[in-house]
């Protein structure tokens, strides 16, 4: 038997079991892409990151992420959990202040940014690829009944829109925070309606109401071709989010080009999560999307593989 060597963290929180929760797991050559499935279902966590040397030396290294049913070409909490994960053990060496790494992911290259305050690793920021708005999806009614919503409760003036930066979202905007909480998604609307439509495979309801004065927007995720039934904190969704409130002129106006992003979630589950969102650019030019937050270290293990 041969052991590999985790740690699970909490991601998007700095507090203790909020956030959503990652297992960073050291990755070896003889593991297979089944194995690794395998090892991501028996964790059971919304995501599993393995990580291993990278195939560009100048790169710090490289990433394979799984859900329980898949594997992910990309993914936010995975991809910042594992730089503060190799950044706060040393086995990716920091200096005071901003550092720079670069991880292969599936969609290709992420630059990342760690920062170290007093021997710290206190915030975690990656770039997205940019992302690519899709067709609007015109039938609000069905979009509404997937959350178990009337049509009227979803924001009259927004779209009902799939956006990706490598893993697409369904965007559905809620018109208020009380409505959102009491959304109740419907497998079988999902199933018979959007089921093997590739940008209608994750669903991610919001609105303008927060629960806390300083996040600008309140989310909610739900993947089941991912094998998540709800999700407290979606890095993959936080970027095209950030886009979509900046494209739809949601947001006041930019400060220099730039506008910070609050995004909340996870309320609904006990694991409250604070997600920083950057956009640079304009409604009709986005140039530069980044997320980031802080990570907690909740404990390490072994696998006996």
């Amino acid at each position: 038997m041969k052991n590999l060597q985790y740690t699970l963290v909490d991601v998007f929180t700095d507090t203790p079991f909020g956030g959503n929760q990652l297992a960073v797991v050291e990755g070896r050559n003889d593991l297979s892409t089944e194995t690794m499935q395998k090892i991501a279902r028996e964790l059971n966590l919304s995501e599993t990151v393995f990580v291993f040397p990278p195939q560009k030396s100048d790169n710090t290294r490289k990433l394979r992420i799984f859900t329980p049913q898949m594997e992910l070409p990309m993914a936010g909490h995975p991809t910042i959990g594992a730089a503060y994960v190799l950044t706060s053990a040393g086995a990716v060496q920091t200096e005071e202040g901003r550092n720079e790494c670069v991880f292969e992911e599936e969609v290709g290259e992420i630059l990342v940014t760690v920062l170290k305050e007093d021997g710290r690793i206190v915030k975690v920021e990656m770039k997205q690829p940019l992302p690519v708005f899709n067709e609007k999806f015109e039938n609000r009614k069905l979009a509404a009944d997937l959350l178990s919503l009337t049509e009227a409760e979803l924001h009259p003036d927004l779209p009902v829109q799939p956006v990706s930066s490598g893993v697409p979202f369904l965007f559905i905007p809620v018109k208020s925070l009380q409505a959102i909480r009491r959304i109740q998604f419907r497998l079988d609307v999902w199933e018979q309606h959007f089921k093997g439509t590739p940008n209608f495979q994750h669903i991610f309801a919001f609105t303008a109401e927060t629960e806390s004065a300083a996040a600008s927007v309140h989310g909610r995720m739900f993947a089941p071709a991912m094998g998540i039934s709800e999700d407290p904190a979606t890095g993959g969704a936080s970027g095209p989010l950030g886009a979509y409130l900046v494209k739809h002129k949601i947001l006041p106006n930019a400060e220099n080009g730039i506008y910070s992003i609050t995004s909340e979630q996870g309320f609904e589950m006990e694991r409250p999560s604070f997600i920083e969102i950057t956009v640079h650019g304009t409604p009709d030019n986005i140039t530069e999307v980044k997320i980031g937050g802080n990570s907690v270290t909740i404990g390490k293990g072994e696998l006996f593989i």
